[in-house]
């Protein structure tokens, strides 16, 4: 197919160079009832293209016109049989992979350091979790892959498991082996679901991970919003082989996806995969470049460490994305939530994560040399030992965690419920400090990076209890629960 098309892109700009006059939704009419201010500040362009499914226009649900084609253009590109363009993020993507592999009851091997949308495909689906634990990194305070032994050992264990479920890369750009382990699934008959959404462009470059689309996995997600030029929200999800059902398939997306999604939201789709197709292995080189011409940078200032190919073979990282700048502040003295917030206010620099030892910079392909360079300085005068002292001084919160060991990740609580029992339960509130041993019935995650710490069906623990206590101290922001300042926490009623 010819890459460099986007036929749902000229599909938009066709109908608006027709001059059509609408009768249809949304009601700003190409921008001509938007407010004045939104208006002139997003520009008519893009309230021109901001229209709705049409003839000529083809429908998210069921193309059959430019948006089959674009997809199809999609898939060529990324190595797949099919591509399926998703407006609600890698979010819907994992929930739908689970709703199409799995049914009530089914056993599902996931590893603990999921993204919390997992967590809502097994509520939807009613499929049971086999937790598997990824190799926990006690020195940099991170979790990183599983193993392809773990994975094997799982199986095992557990033969009556439908599905390996996988994450990868993880939100620090550690890849797992994705070859070994859909090699050890395929021999016991399993299907492999990747949430790939941190490896949208891996698959156009050699010297990035090995792509879950090219390693043959069956189902993969992808953010395209998250490393490449997509709208925010905006997601592939790819689907490889003859082992899933494509009707189910479809009838899930059918079933997830808006009768009224944003036009322009899936035509940045069709253009970020043409962008990728023709240009990528260019833009991509150029990012990666800058990012590890950075790291060392980053590495040559005293107190300050990013990790990079010395990684590489260690258990869990069998791969490295470079792209993914992550800086480790704890020898500073500083709690990574503290680093985030003076590279913020003192210098303009926003990072993408930070947790108690780390901060983590992407390197994409909008990423400049200034905006590099500006970042290097931040880090630079953070480090330097003469800093004034302010209100961004050392808390004494990391050193006090680092004495106690009680920074460390808990373990996988005791699973009592099955997520989707838990969370369909009646419930009541009880003091979070007091809910020792009841069954949590919500999600909690601090975020980012939005890995939960307990999930609906769970028992709390003391280790839970006082590991998120002291996170909230820390100043991590808590997303799940529906007090957010985790002073109670909603448990199945007893």
């Amino acid at each position: 197919m010819d890459q460099s098309k986007t036929p749902y892109f000229q599909s938009l700009l066709d109908y608006v160079d027709a001059g059509v006059i609408p009768f249809h939704t949304p009601g700003h009419k190409q921008g001509i009832g938007m407010d004045l201010a939104f208006r002139e500040f997003v520009g008519d362009n893009l309230c021109a293209i901001d229209l709705t499914p049409m003839p000529g226009i083809d429908d998210l649900l069921q193309p059959t016109e430019s948006l089959l084609e674009a997809q199809q253009l999609a898939a060529e590109a990324y190595g797949a049989d099919r591509s399926y363009f998703l407006i609600n993020g890698s979010t819907s993507g994992n929930q739908c992979m689970m709703m199409a592999a799995v049914n009530p009851g089914d056993k599902l091997a996931v590893p603990r350091n999921s993204h919390k949308s997992m967590l809502g495909g097994l509520v939807m689906s009613g499929a049971e979790p086999v937790y598997m634990q990824p190799v926990v990194d006690e020195s940099l305070h991170m979790d990183h892959c599983v193993t392809p032994e773990t994975v094997e050992q799982t199986l095992r264990e557990h033969p009556d498991v439908k599905c390996v479920y996988l994450v990868t890369p993880t939100y620090y750009g550690v890849a797992a082996d994705l070859k070994a382990i859909v090699k050890i699934a395929r021999a016991a008959g399993k299907l492999v679901l990747v949430d790939e959404a941190w490896g949208p462009h891996f698959h156009f470059h050699p010297d990035l991970p090995l792509s879950a689309t090219a390693a043959k996995a069956d189902l993969v997600v992808n953010s395209t919003h998250k490393m490449l030029s997509a709208f925010s929200q905006c997601a592939m999800l790819h689907q490889i082989g003859p082992r899933v059902r494509v009707d189910r398939l479809e009838g899930v997306l059918r079933m997830f996806l808006s009768t009224s999604p944003n036009l322009p939201m899936i035509a940045s789709l069709d253009v970020a995969r043409k962008q990728m197709a023709v240009d990528g292995l260019e833009l991509l080189s150029r990012t990666i470049e800058l990012a590890q011409e950075t790291r060392k940078k980053l590495n040559a200032i005293d107190g300050v460490y990013c990790f990079g190919e010395e990684m590489k073979g260690r258990p869990g990282v069998f791969d490295l994305d470079p792209t993914k700048v992550t800086i480790t502040v704890k020898d500073l003295g500083y709690t990574g939530y503290e680093a985030s917030a003076i590279l913020r206010r003192r210098y303009n620099v926003q990072v993408e994560l930070a947790d108690l030892f780390n901060v983590v910079a992407l390197f994409t392909i909008g990423t400049s040399q200034e905006a590099a360079d500006r970042l290097v300085q931040g880090v630079a005068e953070m480090a330097r030992e003469d800093r004034p002292v302010d209100i961004f001084s050392p808390s004494g919160i990391l050193e006090r965690r680092l004495k106690t060991g009680s920074y460390k990740l808990p373990k996988i609580p005791p699973m009592r419920m099955l997520p989707r029992e838990a969370f369909l339960a009646e419930t009541e509130a009880v003091r979070f400090k007091q809910s020792k041993g009841r069954i949590c019935a919500e999600t909690i995650s601090p975020y980012p990076p939005g890995i939960p710490v307990i999930s609906p069906g769970e028992e709390v623990t003391d280790e839970i209890i006082e590991y998120l206590s002291l996170e909230i101290k820390a100043g991590v922001r808590m997303q799940g629960p529906y007090d957010r300042e985790l002073k109670r926490i909603r448990v199945v009623k007893e």
